[in-house]
């Protein structure tokens, strides 16, 4: 028989209840970082290619990598790999069916935001 009440139900979960953990915040980030180490790899590989070109073009791409554009996008890549890395490492710590508590996932998505902004900041002072 089909659900008479099928338009009475709330929907499950409905976006002005629910409220994104830490450690679903901390997860998404994770992958969008690792996507984003993308852009300095294809960066890097150009840099390379247009060495490989000519002294002209190669001006031309080391003024872009070495210039604002190129820091930033290098200072934030230092960053996300940083941080993907102690996520990385948090997931295996979770595959290992080690602090999955609530309170203790949390401290370790607080230590990984912290931790690769700590990380991050002594590698370029040290670099």
């Amino acid at each position: 028989m089909a659900d008479v009440n099928r338009g009475n139900r709330p929907l499950s979960p409905h976006l002005s209840i629910y409220r994104p953990q830490l450690t679903s915040i901390t997860s998404i980030l994770t992958r969008i970082t690792g996507n984003a180490l993308l852009v300095a790899a294809l960066l890097i590989v150009w840099w390379f290619l247009a060495a490989a070109t000519s002294a002209e073009y190669f001006a031309v791409a080391n003024a872009v990598v070495t210039g604002w554009f190129g820091d930033l996008v290098m200072f934030l890549s230092l960053w996300a790999l940083w941080y993907h890395t102690l996520a990385g490492v948090r997931h295996l710590i979770w595959d290992n069916a080690m602090m999955l508590e609530i309170e203790t996932a949390e401290k370790l998505g607080w230590g990984i935001i912290g931790g690769s902004v700590v990380l991050t900041i002594l590698t370029a002072l040290i670099v």
